[in-house]
């Protein structure tokens, strides 16, 4: 009980630290800054005050998390967004799930209070990958039974192997909801395979159920390391990766693969896809984890393309995006 409690004072310091500078240096009134944190705008108003009393306000804020809020308010405010985390670098070996632990963290308390706020019987589209996989690994347990959670892309590989990173079981698992599984490859592997895929009608009713999903949690693949996951694990072939290396691909969400600046490229393994595409995702909230290091360009991509409302990202990616973005002079002053 000792621990709970503690934690509990650790989440509401650090709601209280968003809260402060939101407060003082963004300018924001308690109501925007409830909608920011997704609170009451009473307890917007009491973590102010908590602010306050812990003397976390002063003439200027300095820091390593200054630094990352931000990164957060640069973005929220070029890209539109209605929420950004940036979490703090770990220190950690690139590939490590060490590398994902910070992102992780930071996603499972977002993931646990937008979860909570759902109303009854909502229906929420999960992706894949390693990102979500550390969040839900992350997020304390919470009873909802009555959510429902459904894929919005496959997450098998070409050999139909189960992929370890799939992330509605564990949905499941930490909330008592149930869970509709997409029985697919990330992508198929010719025409031909997608079409037999397709024409099945249980692959059919899951995708006509995950249109229907209010909230989309996604992952963002990356292009921009020789040892990309997505290569590793053979969701493309060396042709197919080599053919989107050329055409300058920089990532992809949901087997959508994008270049810096949010465009599809023009490469047959974006015919290939078997969920949900970028135009199912537009005008709905969708949360974007972004776990990884290096992963500037594929976040950049993502957020370009105009689907993501909500991003949590590593703090590096972050600093990338605010400080290579070169249309946006404002984004890297406001960063910095």
């Amino acid at each position: 009980m000792q621990n709970s409690g503690k934690k509990a004072d650790d989440d509401d310091l650090d709601l209280a630290t968003r809260a402060a500078w939101l407060s003082f240096i963004g300018g924001y009134t308690q109501s925007e800054i409830a909608r920011r944190l997704s609170v009451s705008p009473a307890k917007a108003h009491r973590l102010i005050a908590l602010a306050q009393d812990r003397g976390l306000v002063k003439v200027f804020i300095e820091g390593v998390p200054a630094e990352c809020i931000a990164h957060e308010e640069a973005l929220v405010r070029h890209f539109g967004l209605r929420n950004c985390i940036v979490a703090p670098a770990l220190d950690g070996e690139k590939g490590s799930e060490s590398e994902f632990a910070s992102v992780g963290a930071a996603a499972a308390r977002v993931l646990h209070r937008v979860l909570f706020g759902m109303g009854p019987g909502a229906l929420v589209g999960v992706g894949k990958g390693r990102s979500l996989v550390a969040a839900i690994e992350r997020m304390p347990s919470l009873k909802r039974p009555d959510l429902r959670f459904v894929s919005v892309s496959g997450s098998l590989t070409r050999k139909l192997s189960a992929n370890p990173f799939d992330v509605v079981n564990r949905l499941v698992e930490r909330t008592g909801g149930e869970g509709y599984f997409l029985p697919v490859p990330y992508l198929a592997a010719d025409d031909t395979e997608k079409q037999v895929l397709l024409a099945q009608k249980s692959v059919q009713d899951m995708l006509g159920l995950a249109r229907q999903a209010e909230l989309v949690i996604v992952g963002v693949g990356t292009l921009e390391e020789e040892d990309a996951h997505i290569r590793q694990v053979g969701v493309i072939d060396e042709a197919e990766w080599e053919e989107l290396k050329s055409l300058e691909a920089a990532g992809d969400i949901l087997g959508s693969f994008v270049d810096i600046e949010g465009r599809p490229v023009d490469s047959r393994v974006n015919a290939y896809s078997l969920g949900l595409g970028l135009e199912d995702l537009r005008g709905r909230r969708v949360i974007a984890v972004v776990g990884g290091a290096g992963k500037g360009r594929a976040a950049l991509g993502a957020l370009r393309t105009g689907v993501v409302t909500d991003l949590i990202l590593s703090e590096p990616a972050a600093r990338w995006i605010v400080g290579n973005t070169g249309d946006t002079a404002d984004l890297r002053e406001f960063g910095t």
